[in-house]
């Protein structure tokens, strides 16, 4: 079994509220949806050890001794792991008047000693607002409708209230508002892989700057989520490159406590001929579930990678909790992550190319820098709708501020050509044309063109041919590009393709991708023009540029 714990279990044990917490579930509580519905708890082995590291506590003569050591979980299961459920009995229990899930004092042993919450706030958000039985908060309120404790609590579409009114659990779609958000004392995040339009992912950074409002109840956040896809920029990726951080020792964060289970890497599906191979499928399925593979269709899954129109990289995703590029991005989004190199500086004076995409109002706008003789790709300006607006504001990209972004590029570096695609922006262009001979339109709605310029950045791409600078807007634009397939083919017969939004509605943005493709193109006309070499020199130094 491959395991990510941030941080790694100690040698010697640190005292917990988790066994407490576990034997209250199990007396008290039931399955929600499900095969099990109303059904006394069972829970496997794994999950009373997660709970067991959730609830560890400060020992006695710490300076924070009894309080909670860990303020922001994450857990990161494969799909059909009941980690919903899992979700909804830990608030089940938070909300609770008596179920010991704060530290009230010592036994004779040295041993916590657990209690309720005083007014618990327990916001449960989720990626959509229509709360079903299959997210947290409908977990929860099925099973409590069913639980021996029901009686305890006013339970709600929308909201499930102690009976004395001193405490309760909201369905949330969005941040908490102004009223409620400060009197959090545990908060969950359902399906974090989800989070990736700008509403969810304000919502999370809320809810984690609520945790510390509330000292006294000692509060913290849950998180629960399937592999994310990798460059779509989730709440989920986001998490599991802080853990990354953290476990490498660059951030000092002893709070956070993260696990992760896949199948190994170890294990390929496909053998070497690129035909998949079953039985790996199987063992990489088993070891990704870990204890509920016992009362899982083990086969069940096995059998979807049959389906000749099945898609392979979801599904090795969400059952091998593998994190797998989506079959239709146009990008390997890990490859480009590792060809960041945010410590370089482009110097003053550098020759560069320059490529502009974008929109006025719905989508955003980019203007990339590449530098020729590194193929350094970095971002020069992007503006995007802010995601604290409300849907019926309206935006608009400040003109003005992209005028003087990119004049200040041309004073800054040596930029040898700026390709514009002009659509939506035909009036700028045109005006920078006329102020500056380096500004030249470039129409990506030109098929032929466009094919070759998208396949050769890819190519660069996937060579290593290009380094970039880091930005985590541009890694999720790269990431939210799809593949758009067109009727030309290579020289093996394969479909060449283009990029597109995955619908034309979609709220991700890939500007800064097109911009940076623009900006690839330039500087692959560059070289083709001799900049990189002495031949050309003289032409341009006369432009006041330094040949590489």
């Amino acid at each position: 079994m491959a395991t990510f714990v941030v941080p790694p279990i100690d040698a010697d044990p640190w005292p917990s509220l988790g066994g407490q917490v576990v034997a209250w579930i199990k007396d008290n509580l039931v399955h929600g949806p499900g095969d099990l519905r109303g059904e006394q708890v069972r829970m496997d082995a794994e999950k009373e050890a997660l709970l067991w590291r959730m609830y560890e506590v400060f020992p006695q003569g710490h300076p924070q001794a009894g309080r909670r050591r860990f303020k922001r979980v994450a857990i990161s299961l494969r799909k059909g792991s009941s980690k919903t459920e899992f979700a909804a009995w830990i608030a089940a229990a938070e909300l609770y008047p008596d179920a010991p899930v704060r530290c009230v004092g010592w036994d004779e042993h040295g041993q916590p000693v657990g209690g309720g919450v005083t007014d618990p706030y327990i916001p449960m958000v989720a990626y959509t607002e229509e709360q079903s039985e299959e997210l947290a908060y409908g977990a929860l309120r099925v099973i409590l409708q069913h639980s021996r404790v029901a009686a305890a609590f006013d339970i709600g579409i929308e909201r499930v209230m102690r009976i004395g009114g001193d405490g309760k659990a909201v369905a949330l779609a969005n941040a908490p508002d102004s009223r409620d958000g400060a009197r959090t004392t545990f908060s969950v995040a359902d399906e974090t892989h989800r989070f990736t339009l700008p509403r969810l992912k304000m919502a999370h950074r809320v809810m984690l700057a609520n945790i510390p409002k509330r000292k006294m109840a000692d509060a913290w956040s849950l998180e629960i989520t399937t592999a994310p896809a990798p460059g779509e920029g989730s709440v989920a990726e986001d998490t599991m490159e802080y853990a990354r951080q953290v476990a490498d020792g660059k951030i000092g964060d002893s709070r956070l406590f993260f696990f992760h289970r896949q199948a190994s890497d170890k294990i390929k599906l496909t053998d070497d001929s690129g035909n998949l191979d079953m039985v790996a499928v199987r063992a990489a399925v088993l070891e990704a579930s870990g204890p509920v593979a016992e009362w899982s269709d083990i086969e069940g899954i096995v059998d979807q990678w049959k389906d000749p129109t099945a898609d392979l990289a979801y599904l090795e995703r969400v059952w091998t909790n593998r994190l797998v590029r989506l079959s239709v991005r146009a990008f390997d989004a890990l490859k480009w992550a590792a060809l960041a190199n945010p410590d370089y500086t482009v110097p003053d004076g550098a020759v560069i190319t320059l490529g502009f995409d974008g929109a006025r109002y719905r989508d955003s706008t980019a203007l990339v820098g590449c530098e020729v003789a590194t193929g350094h790709l970095f971002t020069v300006g992007l503006w995007e709708r802010p995601a604290v607006l409300r849907p019926e504001i309206s935006w608009e990209v400040p003109a003005d501020e992209v005028d003087v972004m990119l004049a200040e590029a041309m004073g800054r570096y040596a930029v040898w050509r700026v390709y514009c695609d002009p659509f939506y922006w035909e009036t700028s262009v045109r005006e920078w044309a006329g102020r500056f001979e380096q500004v030249m339109e470039w129409r990506t709605n030109r098929t032929g063109p466009i094919l070759a310029a998208v396949q050769a950045f890819n190519s660069a791409l996937l060579a290593g041919e290009m380094s970039q600078d880091g930005s985590r807007q541009a890694a999720s634009h790269i990431g939210n590009a799809c593949r758009r397939l067109e009727s030309a083919v290579d020289e093996q017969g394969q479909k060449l393709w283009t990029i597109c939004k995955e619908r034309p509605d979609s709220p991700h943005k890939i500007d800064w991708t097109m911009a940076a493709i623009l900006a690839w193109e330039a500087r692959r006309d560059a070289l083709a023009e001799g900049i990189g070499g002495p031949a050309k020199r003289s032409v341009y130094e006369s432009r006041g540029m330094v040949a590489v």
